[in-house]
């Protein structure tokens, strides 16, 4: 299906970098991105795959979407993307807009719009975007994200003659001003300074091998500085989030944006709303209409302020815990998921298979766990729903940008609280080797500052924007045993930032020790409890041999 760009494009935001095109740039983008010029838009009229591919670029470069299009993909023949170009007209077959709009309306109408409103999907590209606006952009769990990682991309590099950080508009004209821009200013001053040190002195400590390509070795080299020096940037460093989602996912985020406390975050979510108007508007129609969407906004932001407001009146102290806590679980977790596992291959009801179950020898239950795992030749074959059963719920205090990597695993249940200074910050042991813990100290300091200013004139929700991640924020984590299959076996793989592989490692051991789930811990074989110097080296050499395998060009932009 063929959509046509937007017709009315929506503003550009104060402060936001307009990237420059040639004319020629221009007419080409025109044809597969909704508006050239804002930070939010969506792809059009491209296959599904060359959509998927330019996301997955957009992880590991620095660049905008938009560039990455016409330097990576538009010179590639075999994308067939100026074939596409030149043929799309009102003549092409293909394009068969307004039917489709009628079609989809006509549904609406007859069926409902929940449920069709799945049916439908759009890519879209929010760039420039806070890291405190992309986990509300990433909180959903029926829609696709892929986000800027700052584990291979260096933020020394300024955008528009200014580091890659957001003002909150609540400051903006405000005496807080200058001292943000300031503040933020000598943050990634020495965050750049900091880089500068870190690669030179990783480099001697790891020397190139005569069997890893210098793309391998430099890749490798370049995480290392990144996972250690990324907690020094602040929540407002902006970053570009590609998101895929169907039309009732949509609906229900941008109703959540509109009942949010921040200015940026509503601000987006008209951005995006005007943008997916222009490629899926039917099933958009509620999101701001008074006595729909806007009754349900009113509805969410007034349940979150009754709660804050309670919350406040509570006259309690923290109590210390240890990073990692297991506060629930079912004792009875692994005679339910033996139970579990005969239901759907049986006719017998549920709460009989269960009674049989327990009546069985310990190691008769424990064989029939085994059997629903089966052989696994790999991490990626996991065991069925059985293990859906049992459940268990961790209480985690983690620097922030840990929780950022653990935010996105959307299938189980997460939530967590406003990100503050209160609980301390963490120091990576290897800045010390290079003489740097004090630049990070006093770095820590100056934004702790900072932000207790801005709390106290604009209250602790904006001043999260001053807080560097390395920072400790506290959140719960619930999941059952087939999700935490999923999430400690792909955390604490040997290429995982050293900060997410022990929270991995902490609550698998959690699982085996203290709920007693040791059958279900057991059949977690793909758990990796060891440590590791140089994690990185041994998955990019892994990608390479892939590469030479496929006659691949390593892509540039991620050693740069």
């Amino acid at each position: 299906m063929s959509f046509p760009t937007n017709p009315t494009p929506s503003p550009v935001p104060a402060g936001y970098h307009v990237e420059s095109f040639t004319e020629e740039e221009r007419t080409l983008l025109s044809r597969f991105f909704t508006n050239v010029d804002g930070p939010v838009f969506g792809i059009v009229n491209l296959p599904e795959v060359v959509k998927g591919a330019l996301f997955a670029r957009y992880s590991r470069s620095p660049n905008s979407v938009r560039r990455l299009f016409l330097d990576e993909f538009v010179s590639q023949p075999e994308l067939g993307v100026r074939a596409i170009a030149g043929t799309l007209d009102e003549t092409d077959p293909a394009v068969g807009l307004a039917k489709a709009r009628g079609l989809y309306d006509r549904v609406f109408t007859q069926f409902g719009d929940d449920s069709v409103a799945q049916l439908g999907g759009a890519h879209i590209a929010c760039e420039q975007a806070s890291n405190v606006l992309t986990k509300v952009l990433e909180w959903g769990r029926l829609a696709s994200y892929l986000e800027q990682s700052t584990r291979y991309i260096f933020y020394d590099r300024k955008l528009g003659g200014r580091y890659r950080y957001h003002v909150p508009e609540e400051l903006i004209g405000s005496p807080l001003e200058a001292d943000f821009r300031s503040t933020m200013d000598g943050l990634f001053d020495s965050y750049s300074s900091l880089i500068g040190r870190a690669v030179p002195y990783y480099e001697t400590l790891f020397p190139k091998q005569d069997t890893d390509s210098m793309g391998v070795w430099r890749s490798t080299i370049r995480a290392k500085a990144c996972d250690d020096l990324r907690g020094m940037l602040p929540a407002a460093t902006t970053s570009n989030v590609g998101i895929f989602g169907s039309g009732q996912a949509y609906e229900m985020l941008l109703m959540r944006m509109r009942a949010h406390p921040l200015a940026e975050v509503r601000n987006y979510s008209d951005l995006m709303l005007t943008e997916l108007r222009s490629m899926i508007p039917s099933f958009l129609t509620r999101v701001d209409v008074p006595d729909r969407g806007g009754a349900w906004s009113d509805y969410l932001a007034s349940v979150a302020a009754d709660l804050e407001e309670r919350a406040d009146a509570l006259d309690l102290t923290p109590e210390d815990r240890p990073q990692v806590k297991l506060v629930e679980w079912d004792s009875d977790g692994e005679a339910k998921v033996a139970a579990t596992a005969l239901y759907a291959v049986s006719d017998l009801p549920d709460d009989q298979l269960l009674a049989h179950v327990r009546s069985l020898p310990a190691e008769d239950r424990a064989n029939l766990v085994r059997a629903a795992v089966g052989t696994r030749g790999n991490r990626r074959h996991k065991p069925g729903r059985a293990m859906e059963r049992t459940s268990y719920r961790f209480d985690v205090l983690s620097d922030y940008g840990i929780f950022r990597d653990l935010q996105r695993h959307r299938m189980l249940t997460i939530e967590w609280q406003r990100l503050s200074t209160d609980h301390g910050y963490i120091t990576p042991d290897a800045l010390a080797d290079f003489g740097a813990t004090t630049a990070w100290d006093e770095a820590m300091e100056r934004t702790a500052a900072l932000a207790t200013r801005i709390a106290a004139a604009h209250g602790p929700t904006v001043a999260q924007y001053a807080i560097p991640f390395a920072y400790r924020v506290r959140y719960y984590i619930q999941m059952n045993a087939r999700e935490a299959f999923h999430l400690l076996e792909l955390r604490s793989q040997a290429s995982g930032h050293p900060g997410y592989r022990k929270v991995a490692q902490e609550m698998h051991r959690l699982i085996r020790d203290e709920a007693g789930h040791r059958v279900i811990a057991d059949a977690m074989q793909y758990v990796d409890h060891n440590d590791y110097d140089l994690a990185r080296l041994g998955e990019e050499r892994r990608r390479e041999a892939k590469r030479r395998a496929l006659a691949v060009e390593p892509s540039s932009g991620v050693a740069e």
